[in-house]
């Protein structure tokens, strides 16, 4: 009863105020109508009524194209910041970050060799840095966020984990006979290097044991 009475009464109140802007313009135009007259310009009323109420109805719907555009850019961006956080807890949180230097100082180079000496801590870091770009690179799929706001800073972290991760999935993939074998992730890489190679030219990956 009262969900109804609720919706009546949103009801009335768009009925009263549409009629009550209605008849104020109608009054508006009334006095401007006599105004003119007054000054001795002679005016069809419902002409001129006509033609402002056309000019007003245009400008309203150019301004509510106008709120509606802000709206939706303001919306695009509390988006984009809300993937970008995402993808920086992601890329940054301690599992992640204690998985990829693993990688870095004690991944052998040689996946035939290395695979098979693999411990299952080694594993589970080389499984887990693989899934987690396979959840950047679903995070960051065309639309959802432009590229120029994360990638000056994603970038390097990915790149470096790519290098040493790539002969270990392509190895992988021949072996299982599985060419879509982390495809997203290797299409992010290829994006990342993509991007390095344009805006970042003369920067070269250098490995360190001592690295912050």
């Amino acid at each position: 009863m009262n969900t109804n009475w609720s919706g009546r009464l949103t009801l009335i109140v768009i009925v009263a105020i549409t009629a009550i802007g209605f008849f104020f313009w109608l009054f508006v135009l009334f006095s401007l109508w006599l105004f003119l007259r007054s000054v001795g310009i002679s005016v069809n009323f419902w002409a001129m009524t006509e033609a402002l109420s056309t000019a007003v109805a245009a400008a309203a719907v150019l301004g509510a194209g106008f709120v509606a555009y802000r709206e939706l850019t303001e919306v695009a961006s509390s988006r984009y910041m809300e993937v970008a956080d995402r993808l920086f807890n992601e890329l940054n949180s301690p599992e992640n970050i204690e998985a990829r230097r693993w990688i870095f100082q004690d991944l052998p180079n040689d996946p035939q060799e290395g695979i098979g000496s693999l411990k299952p801590e080694g594993q589970a870091y080389v499984k887990q840095t693989l899934n987690s770009l396979d959840r950047i690179a679903f995070l960051t799929q065309a639309g959802w966020i432009p590229e120029e706001m994360v990638m000056p800073w994603m970038n390097p972290m990915i790149v470096k984990a790519w290098i040493k991760l790539e002969p270990y999935v392509d190895y992988e993939s021949r072996r299982r006979n599985e060419p879509d074998y982390y495809k997203h992730a290797r299409r992010l890489a290829e994006r990342c290097l993509s991007w390095r190679a344009k805006n970042l030219p003369d920067a070269k990956i250098t490995w360190i044991d001592d690295a912050l």
